[in-house]
């Protein structure tokens, strides 16, 4: 892509993100990432309710009252975009493409961090961290992250969750809000999904395109997987073969939700072709009300 081409795109993309930022998501996103670090404000009298983890023990024995340490949230937040750039997300077969998807969303939760004065990084991954950029604050970063989103070509096809996630617990020393943005064509990374979930402030954002998990009736038809790097003939005029292929669909669904679950990471699935600003809207609003 030359470059005045990508300079156009980054310009139409920080136009929109800026204004769905600006106009729905600012006060979504402080709500349900607001910074969770407690730095120490004063002490006060305990009151019935309040959590004895928190009674200042020096404070209460000089004055032989309970007292209680009170704590401001601190509301700075370092937020990183864990992107899969896989040969997967270049496909798509209604209007965008998974990974056309994948930069606008993350461009939208860039400039609506940027708007809270939070830092933004971000992690590309395939089955290996392709380029990590450590977390920043300011519109400059922001460009620089929405050129390479537009721009970079990964030096592997295949994805690897798992790794990215190990990358993120160990590369972010500190607590961070995350958002894993994937449309998660792979298997075998619960247990890195459970440590990252534990560490630091995880949400999910599959993206799905409907031919990820259902087959039209197109006669024989080549399929080609870009992870696999091979093509196959399938018959998609036969009844069995389609419904063979939905219920692998369905089955890599229900396996996808229970980890989700059991790792208790928030998730948040949006379609090709169809509007994303409602699901996340929903994603926040979820956070929002367990906080």
């Amino acid at each position: 892509m030359e470059t005045s081409e990508i300079l156009k795109k980054v310009r139409k993309i920080e136009i929109k993100s800026r204004g769905l930022s600006n106009q729905i998501f600012s006060g979504q996103y402080h709500s349900a990432f607001k910074g969770r670090g407690m730095a120490f404000s004063e002490v006060r009298e305990y009151q019935y309710g309040d959590d004895i983890r928190n009674i200042d023990w020096n404070v209460t024995a000089r004055f032989n009252h309970p007292y209680i340490k009170v704590f401001d949230e601190e509301r700075e937040l370092t937020v990183t975009l864990l992107i899969d750039v896989s040969g997967s997300n270049e496909f798509g077969s209604r209007q965008w493409l998974k990974e056309e998807m994948m930069t606008e969303i993350a461009a939208v939760l860039a400039f609506s961090a940027l708007q809270n004065n939070d830092k933004v990084g971000v992690i590309f991954f395939s089955d290996r961290i392709e380029k990590f950029i450590p977390p920043k604050k300011g519109l400059s970063h922001n460009l620089r992250i929405i050129r390479e989103l537009l721009d970079f070509k990964p030096i592997s096809q295949k994805t690897n969750i798992a790794e990215a996630l190990r990358f993120l617990t160990n590369a972010m020393k500190k607590r961070c809000t995350a958002f894993l943005i994937s449309d998660f064509m792979d298997q075998g990374f619960e247990d890195a999904l459970k440590i990252a979930g534990r560490k630091h402030d995880l949400a999910a954002i599959h993206i799905v395109d409907e031919r990820d998990y259902s087959l039209p009736n197109m006669g024989l038809a080549r399929l080609y997987s870009k992870e696999a790097g091979k093509s196959i003939w399938v018959d998609t005029a036969s009844r069995n073969v389609r419904n063979a292929f939905a219920a692998e669909g369905a089955k890599h669904l229900q396996q996808l939700e229970q980890a989700f679950r059991r790792s208790g990471v928030d998730v948040a699935r949006m379609r090709t072709g169809q509007d994303y600003v409602k699901p996340l809207i929903n994603l926040f609003k979820a956070r929002e009300s367990r906080r």
